[in-house]
């Protein structure tokens, strides 16, 4: 089995709080979120792909040691991640493969789910973030993915995206040449998932609900301080203000 983390892009959203750091490079106690994931699956033998594309550099250096292979989108800043994996669609050849992207937060409880779980393709869900997620999921009573959107409103949906999928061998063709075929008619500014998202209504895509267990995806500023609560055993961040935390993780002197 391999992996791909898509680490390709800036991350505008956060980019405010940290300055120049890739997200994904940013501490989550001790360690940098991209290397506590590319960790968690090299201790399960799973085969590491980093595409990179803002300051690849410095996840590079967050990854110093560890058995990790790279590609690079060198058009990061005008594509969007369904690009990337096209860098890599070499690494789409039959074996078993997770693609996730490198900014969230999940741990061995979240990658043991999905990999007991047998159907194919299946997607990581949380039932218990509705209006607050950022990108959202309907899926009906067999676990087939209906909809999808940010702009998804109740009663329509059932939980947000974790970011995190799994596409087993037997799709593996159809689904490089699903890739192949919407980049050449340009469709470079997609997200990956939408490979998986043009299935619906033909194929069904599943989607693995996590609920209770804790992930965290780096979008915002609030999702950081949610990661850092739950890493350092303070449990759920609850919106009040977590200065000292924050400046600790990242190096800066807050006095």
């Amino acid at each position: 089995m391999k992996a791909i983390l898509m680490a390709a892009g800036r991350g505008s959203r956060i980019s405010r709080h940290i300055g120049e750091n890739p997200k994904c490079t940013l501490d989550v106690g001790g360690t940098s979120l991209i290397r506590h994931t590319v960790s968690m699956l090299n201790r399960r033998g799973i085969r590491v792909i980093i595409i990179l594309g803002y300051r690849g550099e410095v996840i590079r250096e967050a990854l110093r040691g560890l058995d990790v292979s790279y590609y690079v989108n060198p058009f990061y800043d005008v594509t969007n991640s369904i690009a990337s994996l096209w860098f890599a669609r070499e690494e789409i050849d039959g074996e078993d493969l997770i693609v996730a992207n490198a900014d969230v937060y999940w741990d061995e409880k979240l990658l043991d789910m999905m990999l007991a779980d047998p159907r194919n393709p299946v997607m990581l869900g949380d039932s218990s973030r509705l209006e607050e997620g950022d990108y959202r999921f309907q899926w009906d009573e067999n676990d087939i993915l209906l909809r999808h959107g940010k702009d998804l409103q109740m009663p329509d949906i059932t939980g947000e995206y974790v970011g995190v999928a799994l596409i087993r061998s037997v799709i593996q063709k159809p689904f490089r040449e699903r890739l192949e075929t919407m980049i050449q008619s340009q469709q470079h500014g997609v997200w990956w998932e939408n490979i998986l998202y043009s299935y619906i209504g033909d194929k069904p895509v599943y989607v693995r609900d996590i609920r209770p267990h804790f992930w965290g995806e780096v979008d915002y500023i609030e999702d950081y301080y949610r990661i850092l609560a739950y890493r350092r055993g303070l449990g759920a961040f609850d919106g009040h203000p977590m200065t000292r935390l924050f400046d600790d993780a990242v190096g800066r002197d807050n006095s």
